[in-house]
């Protein structure tokens, strides 16, 4: 608890000293799953815009690659880089513990040991901070052996107004038991952005319009509760439109390979039964041409030390182009032309692509008793999203995380 000490002066020359106590920091960390870095200025959500605006935003989030939801959760949890936490993307082979980890598979989610790095909310109670989380990648498992106070089994049935309610009984507890670092998730712009594609202004737009009502009574919430309470808003990605034409047949594409193929949309991972062949094999992807590119991780700009979970990545990878994507097999493709009739859309939106691309772009919004109002900041990695909160929390930032505090430093007050 922090305390502030103020001397009384009487005319008499006696003086007293009181201890006024200051309300100690809580931060909530709000995940737009897909929310583009665009779809405010597109659509101008009301309660999202005046957030903003009283506020700091940056010009958007650079997403860690691939850009995709698991990996770009757990970035922004541990301030570490997909490569060094170990979830390298929503799908992957572990070749250690010969299993393929899935985002559906939800004995594996579960499990702590595909964990690394130091998630916030462990953080936070090997401080002696209470945390809470309504969804969040990583907070079902217990990672070095801990799990939030509160914490919720990933539901998507679960609606929004559910999420926000149990928030609010968070934040009334006791404090002895409240919780001061919450976590919360809403995929609502994931869903329909990867139905209707980013570009549907109509599905977008409705979409959008009913989540910023939701989100404009948390904030209104926030305000009537005598707390120091700093929102920050991130996604994790962006998206991109997508038609049938530009899918491309990743079965037909690595026929005759002798390898695990795991993972396919923008990015599939190649596992070789024998790494020695790597190079050969390399060549040979690329005699078939496509809107695609053959690399070797050791080679991607986006990833830093590799001496982790390389193994985890594979020893190719195959990464579409911007608007493309690799299909697993025509049967694939006939479900969703079906599925897009039925809708009467014309694409369908994706990620995963090169985070330098700007419809990968995420958003970054805080606002609160310790940040900045009305400033706008530049594009930055979402690496650096961990050590503010720390700071805001007062907890220590470990030593090898990747973020930096002085990225966002600026925006405190």
């Amino acid at each position: 608890m922090i305390k502030v000490v103020f001397q009384i002066v009487f005319l008499l020359g006696i003086s007293f000293t009181i201890l006024a106590q200051e309300k100690e920091p809580t931060v909530i960390l709000i995940s737009l799953d897909g929310f583009r870095y665009d779809y405010v200025e597109r659509f101008k959500p009301e309660n999202i815009s005046r957030f903003i605006s009283e506020g700091t935003q940056a010009q958007s989030m650079i997403s860690s690659f691939p850009s995709k939801t698991f990996p770009n959760h757990y970035t922004i949890a541990t301030g570490m880089r997909p490569e060094r936490h170990g979830i390298v993307d929503n799908t992957f082979y572990d070749p250690e513990k010969d299993e393929v980890y899935a985002i559906g598979k939800r004995e594996l989610v579960t499990d702590g040991s595909w964990y690394g790095g130091t998630p916030l909310w462990v953080l936070a109670e090997q401080n002696g901070i209470k945390a809470a989380s309504y969804f969040f990648v990583g907070s079902e498992a217990a990672i070095q052996g801990v799990r939030p106070s509160y914490y919720y089994d990933y539901d998507g049935r679960v609606n929004n107004l559910t999420r926000i309610s149990k928030a609010f009984e968070w934040l009334q507890m006791p404090d002895s038991i409240r919780p001061r670092m919450i976590t919360m998730y809403f995929s609502d712009m994931d869903d329909i952005g990867h139905r209707y594609g980013p570009s549907d202004e109509e599905q977008i737009g409705a979409r959008l319009k009913k989540l910023d009502a939701e989100l404009g009574a948390l904030f209104e919430g926030v305000k009537s509760l005598d707390q120091e309470v700093n929102i920050i808003i991130v996604s994790d990605h962006g998206m991109v439109d997508v038609t049938l034409e530009n899918r491309i047949l990743l079965d037909q594409l690595v026929d005759g390979i002798k390898a695990r193929i795991v993972n396919s949309g923008a990015l599939a991972h190649v596992y070789l039964l024998n790494p020695g062949e790597k190079e050969a094999v390399k060549q040979q992807l690329l005699t078939k041409k496509g809107r695609f590119k053959i690399v070797d991780p050791a080679d991607l700009e986006y990833y830093g030390d590799l001496s982790t979970h390389a193994d985890r990545i594979g020893d190719l990878i195959i990464l579409a182009d911007l608007g493309f994507y690799l299909a697993n097999d025509q049967g694939y493709l006939d479900v969703v032309a079906r599925r897009m009739r039925m809708d009467g859309s014309t694409a369908r939106g994706e990620h995963g692509f090169d985070p330098k691309e700007k419809e990968m772009h995420a958003i970054f919004y805080a606002k609160g008793p310790q940040i900045k109002s009305g400033l706008t900041i530049d594009s930055f990695d979402n690496i650096h999203v961990y050590p503010l909160i720390c700071q805001l929390l007062g907890l220590p930032i470990p030593s090898d995380i990747d973020g930096k505090l002085e990225v966002l430093q600026p925006i405190l007050k």
